[in-house]
């Protein structure tokens, strides 16, 4: 429960300022596609600094890091509060992102310290089934606080909600943890451990399919607002609602998910969970194309999103598999890739939208194809990794 409220920061500070995007624009005198350069920039941030974080909690400790990046998010986003104009708030948004990586890092690491194989699946499941309620709720939050009050109010409460998760998660769950035997190597050795995982061609294969997977979700995050308000014209309380009918897919294929891996090996849910969503997607751009109705729109993209309840946890797990002695490096190369890689497809899909909803579409399909490739060989990548490291063992 604690671990996917940590998770959750993350989906937090993506989705909660979403349905605020029109009033940042007008109050800051910028276009819709600026606004939505500090989601990018955020997220950017977010995936870079994994590369630091991860070492240093190796190192260091699980906790020291989360703390520290608990720390960074919440000066920011009160920082971001104070922002009136788009270069202060991209500024504070990629330190809210260094603070967010921190934080980010931190989570798989401690799952990959305490289980591993078909129980990592099911602990990432669990903690993701908790997170999945904070970008459902997260819209109508944003909705909740702009009705109350202005959009700088959004970025207080992410700050009241980092400082307080700091206070339960040093009387409640470290407390419980038992301790670690923490890395004393030095610089020149942690640079080198990334040396190791990129060179694991079977843990490469699952980076880049998080990170082609979570881009064509990034890249429907990023342009919802645009799609649901601008695109069909529909009204706040109907975009909240549609976006958390996303995240309800999200966590119904969660739980499916947990029932399927009493039956089946992770690896094999999750290249059936990507070609299935390949299909949604490719389903979404005939509809797109075709001119359909918000609801026809709507429904394939909650299919092709929800698809990701399954996605990430296997993933996760199948990724961290080969590294127990270096599980926040390996969460850092994941968590780097897939944010930056998302970010930097999500920025370069503002720019082909131009104010049309197909090329956006398409883009997401890009990204889904893409990761259907690499998990159509991951069954047969996994297995054989298996017989070279019991072959050296």
């Amino acid at each position: 429960m604690l671990l996917g409220m940590t998770v959750a920061l993350g989906p937090l500070a993506l989705d909660a300022y979403l349905p605020a995007f029109p009033e940042i624009a007008d109050e800051l005198g910028i276009g819709h596609g600026g606004v939505g350069l500090t989601l990018s920039a955020y997220v950017g941030a977010l995936g870079l600094a994994q590369l630091l974080g991860g070492p240093l909690s190796d190192r260091y400790g699980r906790q020291q890091i989360l703390f520290s990046g608990l720390t960074i998010f919440a000066f920011a986003a009160f920082m971001v509060a104070q922002s009136d104009t788009l270069s202060n708030m991209l500024g504070w948004r990629i330190v809210q992102g260094i603070g967010g990586a921190f934080c980010a890092v931190s989570v798989p690491a401690i799952v990959r310290d305490q289980t591993s194989g078909q129980d990592a699946a099911r602990l990432f499941g669990l903690i993701g089934l908790v997170m999945f309620v904070a970008p459902a709720a997260a819209p109508s939050i944003g909705s909740a606080l702009l009705y109350l009050s202005e959009w700088h109010v959004i970025f207080l409460m992410l700050a009241g909600y980092a400082a307080l998760l700091a206070i339960v998660l040093h009387f409640v769950l470290f407390r419980r943890l038992p301790p670690r035997q923490m890395e004393h190597t030095p610089v020149s050795t942690l640079l080198t451990n990334y040396g190791l995982v990129l060179r694991h061609t079977v843990t490469m294969r699952f980076v880049g399919l998080q990170a082609l997977c979570f881009s064509s979700m990034l890249v429907f995050i990023t342009h919802a607002s645009f799609i649901y308000q601008e695109w069909f014209g529909l009204s706040n309380s109907m975009f909240s609602a549609l976006f958390a009918a996303n995240i309800v897919a999200m966590a119904s294929l969660n739980l499916l998910n947990r029932r399927l891996l009493n039956k089946y090996q992770s690896v094999r849910i999750l290249r059936v969970c990507v070609f299935l969503q390949a299909i949604a997607v490719s389903a979404l751009v005939i509809c797109a194309w075709a001119g359909a109705p918000y609801w026809v729109i709507a429904a394939c993209i909650i299919v092709a999103v929800g698809f990701m309840g399954a996605i990430i946890p296997n993933n996760m797990a199948n990724a961290l598999e080969f590294f127990p002695h270096l599980g926040g490096t390996a969460a850092a190369m994941l968590g780097a890739a897939q944010f930056t890689i998302a970010g930097g497809i999500s920025a370069l899909s503002a720019t082909l939208a131009g104010g049309t909803l197909l090329p956006i579409v398409l883009v997401m399909a890009f990204c889904v194809f893409g990761a259907a490739i690499l998990a159509a060989g991951g069954p047969a990548a996994i297995e054989r990794q298996a017989r070279l490291s019991s072959g050296q063992a």
